[in-house]
């Protein structure tokens, strides 16, 4: 009996990504699954009742989803964040949970720069603004969108650092780049700085209002990793100090409006997450994700297993 793997999207995959999900899925000689835009959870606890794989995105996994899936092996998230699954449950229902570390990162990577550019030129309100050029750009977290962000930011001409408790000054200063020793001396250096660490017990909340503080004037923090690493009470309090600062995100904060109605010259969110929204970045997560469940059933390959 051949595999079934589901696609479930609520927001669904561009027509391409599925038609290359379906052509990895079905050379394999497993069964695709679709659902999409689906609106009621049952919808989703039905169709994992009978598949062995699935492939998300923003879709949640917890534990009533493991529980429905009796046949369920393996689900990917495709996309580097994975905070949308219950890692625990998973574990605990025998199930391998993966990302797709990387198939988004110059999608991420370019829009840190369109929105660092808007936010640097008044957000194109007509006033002079400034350039990037000779800025000092700092990277929180030096994985692989961080390494995109850096190549992007050397073409800009901007001198670039980055901090990384996981990586050694070696290997982040072999890619051209400044290694600093702590979080707060990159705060303390860069009058920029882009943000691309996960929702992790002690990243949350991090960004704070004490290294909100140590940042040069006329500061910028890009964010396009997750809202809960912002201290959102305490984001307010530094604005409300700091009248040269600008904060922009593709995360819309939880206190949106506040910060809209106190600082609309100065702050800017998209209406949703937009780091991954780009056709290519789509369809290679897609693919990526279609692979590795096949890699997964026909050589063992954990190879971006996220789960114990």
């Amino acid at each position: 009996m051949s595999k079934r793997v589901l696609i479930a999207t609520d927001k669904p995959f561009a027509a391409e990504a599925v038609k290359g999900i379906r052509n990895v899925i079905e050379k394999a000689g497993y069964e695709l699954v679709l659902l999409e835009k689906y609106t009621e959870k049952q919808q989703l606890l039905d169709a994992v009742a009978d598949v062995d794989a699935a492939i998300i995105r923003s879709d949640i996994f917890d534990k009533d989803v493991f529980a429905a899936g009796k046949q369920l092996k393996i689900v990917v998230r495709a996309g580097a964040g994975y905070d949308n699954i219950d890692l625990d449950a998973a574990t605990s229902h025998g199930v391998c949970a993966m990302n797709t570390p990387g198939q988004n990162a110059n999608a991420v990577a370019e829009l840190v720069f369109g929105l660092a550019v808007y936010a640097i030129r008044n957000f194109y309100n007509g006033t002079s603004g400034t350039e990037l050029l000779g800025k000092k750009l700092g990277i929180h977290a030096y994985g692989n969108v961080g390494r995109n962000v850096a190549r992007i930011a050397k073409g800009f001409g901007m001198d670039v650092y980055a901090f990384d408790p996981f990586l050694s000054a070696e290997a982040i200063e072999k890619e051209g780049v400044k290694a600093v020793k702590t979080v707060e001396e990159l705060y303390t250096t860069c009058q920029y700085v882009s943000l691309h660490i996960p929702a992790t017990a002690e990243t949350k909340n991090s960004i704070n209002y004490d290294l909100l503080s140590k940042l040069p004037k006329k500061a910028l923090l890009l964010n396009t990793a997750r809202k809960e690493v912002i201290n959102e009470v305490e984001i307010v309090k530094f604005m409300e100090e700091r009248t040269d600062f600008k904060y922009v995100t593709d995360i819309k904060p939880g206190n949106h409006d506040e910060l809209v109605a106190k600082f609309a010259d100065r702050y800017f969110s998209t209406p949703k997450k937009m780091g991954a929204q780009t056709s290519e970045a789509n369809t290679n997560a897609g693919i990526a994700a279609a692979n590795q469940i096949v890699d997964f059933f026909e050589n063992g390959n954990e190879r971006f297993k996220v789960n114990k």
